[in-house]
């Protein structure tokens, strides 16, 4: 076939099987990524019929690469992994030495030299950014505390494994593989520390010319092209320049092209069109990071499943249980809940696309084994198809432990006390608000404002320390916990707000508060329809899914846009908001409803 011919074949024939396998594993609840693996299985020359040319496949997944680095360095904020900086830097550090050190252990047994252990374990001990952010995204947890430690915890192990794609190619001779020098014309004469100090002085250099000046010279270039009112020439300005920078830093500073990708994303990140920048180069790189994840699956021999059984299970027990036990050990360590912890486990419990990127860098440097790639491939094929079962099961272990006190106070021993509430005396006629996050905050400031008189009930020790500084009644604690919800007096309370998304959750603390107060009042917040459903058949007060109340504000704000009165405009989208609720609304009466926590003001009369 001419090579023309192979170019357009394996784009073609890589995009259609992809999309056909994509589309499979979405029908098995299975991540998109899972279908486009097993798409470059398909074409790949361990497996019969069309065997797509690898040389041109590598080369097309380099375009995705750079790109997918590009979308890293884009979304890379600062600020939010310094709000969870306490835990997650340490956290994710120790996780990837501890894995690292678990993956090098298990090379050795087997024979393999300390550099191809080295990339096994490193490979092994980063997460998929994509499947973690979906995982979140569904279970409603990517607003929440646990996320936000899950997301900044991440962004700390991609910064690292960009480290490690620029000290691994100038360590590589010292390790067994193929010497720096080779790779991008580094001359060290054989001293490793030459060599290192070589490759960090231009690394070095390059990311200072980044940073001095590609974070003017760059957004200023984006700006001219937006200036032209031409959407065409505004995508083109940002991939030229992510491919232009990532190029020109691997042949005039022989740095990866991965790393310049990701300082070009990261310096045109600061410019105020960037969130543009970064919806317009999306369908490229969607389409180039599913060529590149259909090239790693052509690398991958099946048939590793069957000759070496026992080798991918020992790897498919360090990505679940090894890398999971670490992280519960150093969530705990560092005084967080245990219901944290094991949504952090569930979330790291997972391998992908930098794993892929370590692997063909260590194919490339001939530190790795062609086995040892397979392996990696094998151990996240299986790890991510298992991924949502780890998330139940962990969620399961969670409630198991929750129900009982003493394990909870075994393995929470070093969170401090079970509560720890801002006021001791006797409390009646309050709000207990249940989470402390953005919409918990939100309630307690309105209720600031009035003066109306409410406790706080939250699991971050540190927030209700925050909390009680300022003079807000605060109890430490899981709220499901017994004697927590105790704590907060809500035998005496009018109304109990469950500000977290935890539908789950929010049942059991709406049985506990009945049982102490059968007629409190209840407010609830989720994230599914059919949750809220099930909350509204067991009368609770209000319950409010977030999708569906933007929904209504926005419609309210089209309705009075286009013409119609204050007053057609909120009657209409009252009535559909008692529509879709599972119980038809009973017409008001003054003397039944939400109990008020103090009378509201009267309108002065008009004059």
């Amino acid at each position: 076939m001419p090579h023309a011919s192979e170019l357009i074949a394996i784009i073609a024939l890589g995009l259609v099987f992809a999309f056909i396998g994509g589309m499979l594993a979405q029908r098995l609840k299975l991540p998109p990524l899972v279908g486009y693996l097993l798409a470059g299985i398909a074409v790949g020359p361990h497996t019969p019929g069309f065997v797509g040319n690898a040389e041109l496949a590598g080369q097309l997944a380099e375009i995705g690469v750079i790109l997918l680095m590009f979308g890293v360095g884009l979304h890379f904020s600062i600020g939010d992994l310094m709000s969870v900086r306490t835990i997650a830097l340490p956290g994710a550090v120790v996780q990837i030495a501890v894995a690292t050190l678990m993956g090098l252990g298990l090379s050795v047994a087997w024979g393999w030299s300390i550099g191809a252990g080295l990339v096994f374990g490193l490979a092994l001990s980063v997460a998929s950014t994509v499947v973690l952010l979906r995982a979140l995204e569904e279970r409603g947890l990517l607003d929440s505390d646990k996320g936000r430690i899950a997301v900044g915890w991440l962004i700390v192990e991609d910064l690292a494994m960009v480290l490690a794609l620029v000290l691994l190619p100038a360590l590589a001779g010292a390790l067994g593989g193929e010497s720096a020098g080779a790779v991008h014309g580094i001359a060290g004469d054989g001293n490793i520390w030459l060599t290192l100090g070589l490759t960090l002085a231009k690394v070095a250099a390059f990311a200072g010319l980044m940073l001095a000046g590609g974070r003017r010279v760059v957004p200023w270039l984006l700006d001219q092209a937006a200036r032209t009112g031409s959407r065409e020439l505004f995508t083109l300005a940002v991939l030229a320049l992510a491919l232009g920078i990532a190029y020109g830093s691997a042949e005039l500073f022989g740095v990866s092209f991965a790393l310049g990708a990701f300082f070009a994303g990261m310096v045109l990140a600061e410019s105020d069109l960037s969130h543009q920048a970064a919806a317009d180069s999306l369908p490229l790189q969607d389409a180039f990071a599913v060529l590149f994840f259909v090239s790693v699956g052509m690398l991958f021999d099946p048939t590793i499943l069957l000759r070496q059984p026992l080798a991918v299970l020992a790897t498919l027990a360090i990505i679940l249980v090894g890398k999971s036990l670490a992280a519960v050990a150093i969530v705990l360590a560092f005084r967080h809940s245990l219901s944290t912890a094991l949504t952090i486990a569930a979330s790291l419990a997972q391998i992908g696309e930098f794993s892929f990127i370590l692997a063909s860098l260590g194919i490339g440097l001939k530190l790795l084994p062609p086995e040892g790639r397979d392996l990696i491939l094998a151990g996240s094929l299986l790890s991510i198809t298992l991924n949502p079962l780890i998330f139940a099961a962990l969620s399961r272990l969670n409630g198991f432990v929750e129900t009982r006190p003493g394990l909870v106070a075994r393995f929470e021993r070093g969170a401090g006390p079970l509560s720890v509430s801002a006021h001791d005396k006797r409390r009646e006629g309050h709000a207990v608000v249940v989470g402390y996050g953005r919409v918990g905050s939100a309630i307690g400031k309105a209720l600031s404002a009035w003066e109306l008189p409410f406790v706080v009930v939250e699991r971050d020790r540190r927030r209700v320390e925050e909390l009680r500084a300022a003079g807000i009644a605060a109890v430490f604690g899981d709220a499901s916990a017994p004697g927590i919800l105790e704590a907060a007096d809500i035998g005496r309370a009018r109304l109990l707000v469950v500000a977290s998304p935890d539908a789950h959750q929010a049942r059991r603390l709406i049985g506990i508060a009945r049982e102490a107060n059968p007629g409190i009042d209840t407010v609830v917040r989720t994230h599914s329809d059919v949750e809220r459903r099930n909350l509204e058949e067991e009368k609770v007060g209000l319950v409010l899914m977030a999708e569906r109340e933007v929904g209504f504000g926005m419609a309210l704000y089209a309705l009075r846009s286009l013409g119609l009165s204050e007053g057609e405009a909120r009657l209409f989208i009252d009535t559909s908001r008692a529509e879709s609720r599972a119980e038809p609304v009973a017409e008001a009466e003054p003397e039944v409803g939400a109990p008020e926590l103090r009378p509201h003001r009267e309108a002065p009369a008009e004059s």
